[in-house]
């Protein structure tokens, strides 16, 4: 085998290797899974949340507990109105991203409600408990 075949073999398998390694995936959790909880996430995974929301109400999705032993917020609460509701006042969704960065266990809970209105119950509660190995 001459010299530049015997290079060439070791570069091959090197990006082959290369090729094999996945991306972490990541995990979605909607209203309608919070069956789900508890979750299991693996470290370096990323955990999107999207609910249904309508801030014009005076509703809005409290975070009042986001795990922070486990996971790490990846940026601020994003609201999108769907293009084709076309109408002012519509609802949209509210999404957030962490990424679960150390093992653990922790307590992702939520309210969806009027902040100014502290004695009345959350019109909804979100309480997941979120264990990452």
């Amino acid at each position: 085998m001459n010299r530049p075949h015997r290079l060439l073999l070791p570069c091959v398998l090197a990006l082959l290797g290369a090729c094999s390694t996945q991306p972490k995936p990541s995990v979605s959790l909607e209203e309608k899974q919070l069956g789900q909880c508890p979750m299991q996430l693996r470290q370096g995974q990323s955990l999107t949340i999207t609910l249904p929301s309508n801030p014009t109400t005076g509703f809005r999705w409290v975070v009042a507990d986001a795990a922070p032993g486990v996971l790490r917020s990846l940026g601020p609460e994003v609201y999108m109105t769907p293009e084709e509701a076309g109408l002012v006042g519509a609802g949209g969704q509210s999404v957030w991203r962490y990424q679960a960065y150390q093992t653990g266990s922790g307590r992702l809970l939520m309210h969806y409600r009027r902040p100014w209105e502290v004695e009345v119950p959350p019109a909804k509660t979100i309480d997941c408990q979120i264990g990452v190995r």
